[in-house]
């Protein structure tokens, strides 16, 4: 039978198939023993009155009967016994919400499991499921075709993007009193290749920075960003990393620097180098991690004074709980910074701020990830701080969006607009 003549039913099946390692078909299956930690885990459930239905191990049980049906011989035995059931294409659509809509992906419920039963990559599986039956959200599909697309025509690009660029040095200039202050692009042997997003906003502060180190680097032409991964498609994710490996050997850097960004550092740093069949010739680093290191060497000097508000941190779910980096951003806080104060909890027990995961791009799905978000705007406000700092572009818009929901009234920025502030 073609693939054109299998029911929806059947080629989700086999896309799940596809998807499903061993590895996570173990965990689904046979580890998980329903001890209910995740449940008070997820951010979700807290905001929702306890709601059983969207907890983690209800969701992830949703996909893994599915799996259990073909795959565990005590379900191909006593289905009921089991619960395991064959898919259907109302289940399906029901897959849409708890995969895309009710989870933000954040690992919180792995961090608490005491197996460590990665639900994430249950969901994931659906998530690839759909993104490969063309079910998935619409807008997602959009912004990771664009950033293909972008490679495909990076000469009809490359003009406007340099002028934009250019337009940028006489702030620059004027930020660093130095009228030789340039942002180079297309530098041959840079040391740093750094990949910012789309805005000024994440291209200015580094610029500044980078010049204040007296470092040697180049700009990208291409965004940190991979919505590809939120798809968990891993075709379209490959052709957007595609476009920084290529840059990055063309150029010949010694470092890919990677903008406060935290699913487009998670993705390039841990995930992307497994689609490669050598290694790269360039390390990855996050921006936070070359932060630190100008601080702790010295290469810039801080005054905290200048930033004397409270100051509180949110750990992002991508750079904390699946990178690892905690302590950096808070050597960089206690060195910026008149008054750190922390949320509670914090590292890797921090909440999500109910946005990651591609919530924020959905528009239509505002008021679910505002109300997800409740646990994090408590945090926010019993810390007292008047500053938060989100080292994430999608945690930053999600925290403005529960300040103003929620009255919170903070201000939210990353960290290098803060070093900016406290240079000396």
């Amino acid at each position: 039978m073609s693939e054109t003549e299998l029911t929806k039913v059947e080629r989700a099946e086999q896309e799940l198939e596809k998807r499903f390692s061993r590895l996570v078909g173990l965990s689904s299956s046979n580890l998980c023993v329903r001890c209910g930690l995740c449940v008070d885990a997820c951010h979700y459930v807290q905001s929702n009155g306890k709601d059983l239905e969207i907890s983690p191990v209800a969701k992830a049980e949703r996909i893994r009967k599915v799996y259990k049906k073909k795959h565990d011989w005590l379900s191909k035995i006593f289905p009921r016994w089991t619960g395991a059931k064959k898919l259907t294409e109302e289940e399906l659509e029901k897959w849409k919400e708890i995969a895309f809509r009710d989870c933000s992906m954040c690992q919180r419920c792995t961090v608490n499991c005491p197996l460590g039963v990665d639900i994430p990559a249950i969901i994931g599986a659906a998530r690839g499921t759909l993104a490969a039956l063309g079910e998935a959200p619409e807008m997602l599909t959009m912004l990771a075709d664009m950033a293909v697309a972008r490679e495909e025509n990076a000469e009809s690009f490359q003009d406007a993007f340099i002028q934009q660029v250019k337009s940028m040095e006489t702030d620059l200039k004027k930020r660093t009193k130095d009228p030789k202050a340039t942002i180079p692009i297309n530098v041959q042997d840079a040391k740093i290749l750094y990949v910012a997003l789309s805005g000024a906003h994440t291209i200015m502060p580094a610029a500044v920075i980078f010049h204040r180190a007296h470092e040697s680097w180049t700009l990208s032409q291409f965004e940190a960003s991979n919505y590809g991964i939120f798809l968990q498609d891993t075709e379209k994710s490959k052709k957007i990393a595609d476009r920084i490996v290529n840059e990055a050997k063309r150029l010949n850097v010694k470092e890919v620097v990677i903008t406060e960004c935290g699913h487009a550092f998670a993705t390039f740093r841990w995930t992307a180098p497994n689609w490669y069949k050598e290694p790269w010739p360039f390390k990855v680093k996050s921006m936070i991690e070359v932060i630190d290191e100008y601080v702790q060497n010295g290469h810039i000097r801080l005054d905290p004074t200048k930033n004397f508000e409270p100051v509180t941190l949110h750990d992002s779910c991508n750079l904390g709980r699946n990178s690892g980096l905690f302590e950096e951003p808070r050597r960089i806080l206690k060195a910026t910074v008149e008054d750190f104060v922390e949320m509670s909890p914090n590292r890797e027990r921090n909440y999500c701020c109910g946005g990651g995961g591609g919530l924020v791009a959905n528009p239509e799905w505002e008021e679910t990830r505002l109300k997800a978000g409740k646990p994090k705007a408590d945090q926010i406000k019993e810390s007292g701080a008047k500053v938060v700092v989100a080292s994430c572009d999608n945690c930053r818009h999600q925290i403005l969006e529960l300040s103003e929901k929620y009255g919170l009234g903070v201000k939210v920025t990353g960290l290098s607009e803060l070093i900016c502030d406290a240079l000396v």
